[in-house]
């Protein structure tokens, strides 16, 4: 097999696959389809899963050992998809107790979204929680690599916060809206929080004359330097 077939893959990345014993097709594969490591990649093979059947089984937040754990006992994988979605983990329960649980749904949109956050690095149950909700994968990504929850950040993008300034308060969306209620207007809270200013300060400088576009340039300011914080 020619380098040129690993285009794509570091050579310490072609080194790992073609050791685990995979062609460079089938590494792309694999890749393309959110698994990026040959050892993964063998377990979701024990499985029985293949690059384009393996959505269904991540869509339902399983990693590959839970995949090949739900193979030894003859669970067929949609079937394991639906169990494990309902909070089941490998054991058998009775076949009544399990038709109520729905097939998970797979439109294009969703997989293509979920794949992406995969490939981000993203967890199976964080990036299953954006794609079942709808969200695109580019602008899933920012907040699913930063693990904030999906509810959340559309509170966050709504007040005007990047998903980084969003991690950085370290509290959910309502707690950063109760406490800045009232101390600033709605539409100025994110410049006055990613600036650095607790509510109670931005309320002060509020008072002093400080504008809510003073505000917005600090937050650029502490964008291009961390260090940079309220006077």
């Amino acid at each position: 097999m020619t380098d040129a077939a690993w285009g794509g893959f570091t050579q310490g990345e072609a080194r790992r696959w073609r050791r685990a014993g995979f062609a460079a097709g089938e590494a792309g594969a694999w890749r393309e389809a959110g698994v990026t490591e040959p050892a993964d990649a063998r377990l979701w093979g024990t499985a029985g899963a293949t690059p384009g059947s393996v959505v269904a089984w991540q869509r339902a937040g399983m990693t590959p050992r839970d995949a090949v754990r739900w193979h030894e006992l003859g669970v067929a994988p949609h079937d394991a998809a639906r169990r494990h979605l309902a909070g089941e983990r490998p054991h058998r329960v009775p076949w009544l107790a399990r038709l109520s649980v729905p097939e998970p749904e797979l439109d294009p949109g969703r997989s293509e979204a979920l794949r992406r956050l995969l490939r981000a690095g993203v967890p199976a149950d964080v990036a299953r929680a954006y794609a079942d909700a709808g969200w695109d994968g580019g602008e899933a990504e920012p907040w699913a690599r930063r693990r904030v929850d999906q509810g959340d950040a559309r509170v966050f993008r709504a007040l005007g916060f990047a998903a980084a300034e969003a991690a950085r308060t370290g509290a959910p969306a309502v707690e950063v809206m109760a406490a800045w209620w009232g101390a600033v207007p709605l539409e100025e809270v994110a410049d006055w929080c990613a600036a650095g200013f607790a509510p109670e300060e931005a309320a002060a400088q509020r008072a002093g004359g400080v504008s809510g576009s003073q505000a917005a340039v600090l937050r650029a300011l502490s964008a291009l330097d961390p260090g940079t914080g309220p006077p």
